[in-house]
């Protein structure tokens, strides 16, 4: 394992290369007490976070704090950057450097994994390059903006043999807290959505005939008015590979949370331009684990149809007319087809969870939930609870329960963690082409072994996106 672990005379050569960058950076991106702490830290992996916005605390590293001594933050938003910094010197007792550019994260030679919040625009081209300088990976999910950068991604891991986790932390570390009725005695389910998978594969429910996965809507946006940009945010970098459009303020979430502005931070999700709403950010979820549960989780679907959607403005061969709304699918049921005869529905609500339907039963599985819908497959797990052993083998040999732990480990030993890049990939490529055959108005044939739509030329060109010039994805 290689640790921040440092000589003398390595820790001056890299103080005197990071002096020698501070002189390209404005004064607070720089700071020179991470690097001197590190020394001391030689029982942590030592990383940096790349992305410090609300993802970053909580769910991502609280869970493994005791295994992180972090020596930088990156952020082009100057407020999420400092709130980073402080993040980091609670994590590790002492400040990180702080830059502005990812790509000097990257150059640090002492720094061995990156952990990876941006927005989703962004996490492709900082993992594609955070591989190739020899840094391990954890990013959050979805992890792609196309079905091409998928593509890119997992040849890049291939050619390197990095460590790469996803952030879909549904596969290992939620537990069900069901409540107490008047004859049932409230119980819990850890793992409940790992459960689900390991009872849909043992056979218990039958065949599975259809899968339905309900991941929410988001609400339509009014007009947002164009407003100038603040001064500590760097707008034309925050846009990377997108075409520059203007900066205009928030809107209201689903969660009915007011941000500063619309087109960055949380918001970012409802537009095409940055992410795929609801489908790739709770599909990312919900159709990850639906593929893994049915064995498609390293193949694909066959068909994509839309059976109905409400999109929130007029689009015209694809594209939205207008920019200064939100443009991502407000609500709608799509069909997948599997090459075992599996259906999928993916559709936006009433509820939040995944309905398994098999011959001999059905079961529902949420964050709060894991029940019989019909049968007794659940129930039964009080008396004939499944093995540890199973669980295990589906976590790659790992025990289940913490999801950035679970990274760490794999980064000591060289194995493949619980969240792959592959399947993630497989699991995003079905959002992706729900969203296509959304925006396109028609069905899509897809042929997973050769990772293209049959028989569409124009939908096909969807596959992948034009990238602004200086920001290409390139391998």
């Amino acid at each position: 394992m290689s640790h921040a672990k440092q000589s003398r005379r390595q820790f001056l050569k890299t103080s005197a290369a990071a002096g020698a960058a501070a002189a390209l950076t404005p004064y607070w991106l720089t700071s020179s007490s991470a690097q001197a702490q590190a020394v001391a830290s030689t029982d942590r992996h030592a990383v940096g976070f790349i992305g410090t916005g609300d993802r970053l605390p909580g769910a991502v590293t609280d869970p493994a704090k005791p295994l992180m001594n972090v020596l930088a933050v990156c952020d082009v938003d100057k407020k999420h950057l400092e709130n980073g910094n402080k993040l980091a010197e609670k994590i590790s007792g002492h400040p990180a450097d702080m830059y502005e550019d990812y790509r000097k994260v990257l150059d640090r030679k002492d720094i061995e994994a990156v952990i990876i919040t941006t927005p989703d625009h962004w996490h492709s081209k900082i993992a594609i390059e955070a591989m190739q300088a020899g840094k391990d990976v954890y990013c959050e999910k979805p992890l792609t903006l196309t079905i091409d950068e998928g593509k890119k991604i997992c040849q890049v891991q291939k050619q390197t043999n990095r460590v790469f986790q996803v952030g879909t932390q549904q596969r290992d570390e939620f537990t069900a807290r069901i409540r107490a009725t008047d004859t049932t005695p409230a119980k819990t389910f850890p793992q409940q959505f790992l459960q689900a998978v390991a009872l849909v594969q043992s056979g218990k429910l039958g065949k599975i005939k259809k899968v339905t996965t309900s991941i929410g809507f988001c609400a339509p946006s009014a007009e947002l008015p164009k407003a100038d940009v603040p001064t500590e945010l760097n707008w034309d970098m925050w846009q990377g590979q997108t075409p520059l459009t203007d900066y205009v303020l928030g809107g209201t979430s689903p969660q009915n949370r007011s941000y500063p502005s619309s087109r960055t931070h949380y918001e970012f999700r409802w537009w095409y331009e940055y992410s795929g709403g609801k489908l790739t950010d709770w599909g990312a979820h919900h159709v990850d684990i639906a593929q893994w549960a049915i064995g498609m989780d390293k193949s694909g679907p066959t068909s994509v149809e839309v059976m109905s959607v409400e999109l929130p403005v007029k689009f015209e061969k694809g594209m939205p007319t207008v920019n200064n709304r939100y443009n991502t699918a407000s609500k709608f049921n799509v069909k997948v087809m599997y090459p075992n005869g599996v259906e999928l529905i993916v559709r936006d609500g009433p509820s939040n969870g995944i309905w398994f339907e098999g011959e001999k039963g059905q079961i529902f599985v949420s964050r709060d939930a894991f029940r019989d819908v019909e049968g007794t497959a659940i129930a039964e797990l009080d008396t004939t609870p499944i093995a540890e052993e199973e669980l295990i083998k589906l976590c790659k040999g790992k025990k289940p329960g913490n999801h950035m732990r679970n990274f760490f480990e794999c980064v000591r030993d060289r194995s493949t963690p619980i969240s792959d890049v592959f399947t993630h990939h497989r699991a995003i490529t079905t959002c992706h082409l729900a969203n296509i055959a959304i925006r396109l108005n028609r069905p899509l044939k897809w042929d997973a072994d050769k990772e293209e739509i049959v028989g569409d030329n124009e939908a096909n060109g969807w596959v992948a996106r034009e990238q602004r010039k200086g920001y290409e994805i390139k391998v």
